[in-house]
């Protein structure tokens, strides 16, 4: 099992920036995203990135927004978050999937490793 520890979250004006990194325990050749999860609401996906760093996928209501890259020299993983909005708050959880598969990448059942999250608030 990787660890997963993430960082870099806090409290942030609307139209601010913040940038998330996740750390793992090992080097691995997977696919890594970010999710969120609001009070009362179910985890959604945020954004991934393929184990090369090749390909990414955002949700629609970060895209142009939000940044995913890995470093895979220092195994972290980092989600560069521009023009927040109150809406962008949520605990911010980093994942790992051991899977392949591009298609089910936006689905939580595909991730098997997760972080402990990072809450990132948005102020109006």
């Amino acid at each position: 099992q990787v660890q997963l520890v993430e960082s870099g979250g806090g409290l942030v004006q609307a139209g601010g920036s913040l940038r998330l990194s996740c750390e793992a325990s090992e080097r691995t050749f997977s696919n890594y995203a970010w999710f969120r999860q609001a009070p009362g609401k179910e985890r959604e996906f945020v954004a991934v990135i393929t184990w090369s760093g090749g390909s990414t996928d955002y949700a629609h209501s970060v895209k142009g927004r939000f940044t995913i890259s890995r470093d895979n020299a220092k195994n972290t993983v980092y989600l560069q978050m521009n023009s927040l909005e109150p809406e962008d708050t949520a605990v911010y959880y980093c994942a790992i999937s051991y899977s392949s598969s591009w298609y089910s990448r936006t689905w939580v059942s595909s991730y098997n490793d997760w972080g402990q999250g990072t809450q990132v608030t948005v102020s109006s």
